[in-house]
């Protein structure tokens, strides 16, 4: 580790690799409340933070494992189910009386069309007013799971490979070809929510 007079440790997560306090100042400073989303290998959170002198305040959240109260059988950790996390958040947000925020993906790349990108198109559809490059939202086909649809076809004629690369999707007793049906009834069930409900 370097040493010196003019060393300057740097803080404890920036070294841990956890936090750009550059970005994070930009964010903060502009007083308006930030969706911040953060996808795991299996799961993805998505959260309206509001910052304040003792720490980040969370005015309203939902996690992908949330979404079997709805009905969702697939996995949790896809687009479809990072786009109707960030939906049922800004659902949330929305019935808080938000109506504004900054989307903050941390230290994750800015990947078009990525998990990230389809919770803050699931934010905005909710009604969250949120600076965005509409290119590097995920096509409405894709939030769907129309290529996972298209691909279960193909696979069809090979059923020991179809068996194996669906596995997830069969155990819970959902076929992948009716994926993209699947996922509109979601959606539904989470616009439906009646106010009070969605602050919960």
């Amino acid at each position: 580790m370097a040493k010196g007079p003019q060393y300057n440790l740097p803080f404890r997560r920036r070294r841990e690799g956890r936090t750009n306090y550059r970005k994070r100042r930009r964010l903060v400073v502009s007083g308006i409340p930030r969706l911040v989303v953060r996808p795991s290998n299996k799961h993805l959170t998505a959260q309206v933070v509001q910052a304040k002198p003792e720490g980040d305040l969370v005015l309203a959240s939902a996690h992908s494992s949330e979404l079997k109260d709805f009905g969702w059988k697939g996995p949790c950790g896809n687009i479809s189910a990072a786009y109707l996390t960030g939906l049922l958040a800004g659902r949330r947000a929305k019935a808080g009386g938000i109506s504004d925020a900054i989307l903050d993906i941390g230290l994750h790349a800015r990947g078009r069309g990525s998990r990230i990108f389809a919770a803050a198109k699931g934010a905005v559809d909710a009604g969250l007013s949120i600076p965005h490059d509409e290119k590097a939202l995920p096509p409405p086909e894709r939030v769907k799971g129309a290529h996972v649809v298209e691909y279960s076809k193909r696979l069809a004629s090979e059923p020991e490979t179809y068996k194996k690369v669906f596995s997830t999707y069969l155990k819970k007793k959902l076929k992948p070809e009716d994926l993209s049906d699947h996922f509109g009834e979601v959606q539904t069930k989470i616009n439906a929510l009646r106010t009070e409900v969605a602050t919960k």
